[in-house]
């Protein structure tokens, strides 16, 4: 399979999802990888939108026919990214953008080592606290207005008491990528991620490489793992995480 597959992961809340939408708005010939899961929709969702909705049965099917670059179980429902989609982003010459958690991306590098990976990191817990609490109660302002004053509200501090905990689990993956983002101001972080992609297709072209292509690699470089590890450590000490083995790349 040709077409170059991009890896982003990130704890929930580390602002991923407004990433990867400005990438997709302003990268050419990048397409979006949308998941297959055997979870019904929910309010308005659309089979092809979303998730792709298929049964069980299909899912088990396509996985004995090895049709998926990575696949999990999640509550009781499957979900996938299949092996279809990069064939047809290859076929129109684009690349492939996958959202995908830290289980997923370590599918995806089994099956095709050559996939780019990106973590993106928040700033420190705090911060990231702070943007769930934010995220929480604009969930319960729109659940008020859909509901009524009286509804019963989800119990927001456990969501986000289990969201932070999960994060502290899933930054210890950060050395299974290849890039790391720190999501601390929005706009250098999409150029940062704008020029990882960029650079990835210049070292695939054959082309002379110009002044601004080489600036183009020269910001992508500085967000590679092994620069960024001081930067890592600090952010690693706001998680309690003096368990880890110490930085040294």
């Amino acid at each position: 399979m040709s077409g170059t597959i991009f890896i982003i992961s990130a704890p929930s809340g580390s602002g991923k999802s407004t990433l990867t939408n400005e990438l997709r708005r302003i990268v050419s010939n990048l397409e979006f990888s949308i998941s297959y899961t055997t979870r019904p929709p929910r309010g308005s969702e659309q089979s092809g939108r979303e998730y792709f909705f298929i049964s069980r049965e299909e899912f088990e099917r396509m996985v004995c026919e090895n049709e998926f670059l990575e696949h999990a179980e999640v509550f009781g429902n499957y979900y996938g990214t299949a092996k279809c989609c990069l064939r047809e982003a290859s076929a129109r010459g684009h690349d492939l953008l996958l959202d995908i958690d830290v289980q997923g991306a370590s599918q995806v590098k089994h099956q095709a080592p050559e996939a780019v990976s990106i973590f993106v990191l928040p700033p420190s817990r705090e911060e990231l606290e702070r943007r769930l609490r934010r995220r929480a109660e604009a969930d319960d302002d729109l659940q008020r207005k859909l509901l009524g004053d009286g509804a019963r509200l989800f119990n927001t501090e456990a969501i986000i008491q289990r969201r932070l905990q999960t994060a502290s689990h899933e930054i210890e993956n950060f050395r299974q990528y290849d890039y790391i983002l720190v999501n601390d101001r929005l706009e250098e972080s999409i150029d940062t991620l704008k020029s990882v992609v960029e650079a990835e297709r210049l070292k695939r072209s054959c082309a002379a490489l110009s002044a601004k292509d080489q600036s183009v690699l020269a910001a992508a470089e500085r967000a590679l793992r092994a620069p960024m590890m001081r930067q890592v450590e600090t952010i690693l000490a706001t998680f309690d995480v003096s368990h880890f083995p110490a930085v040294t790349e």
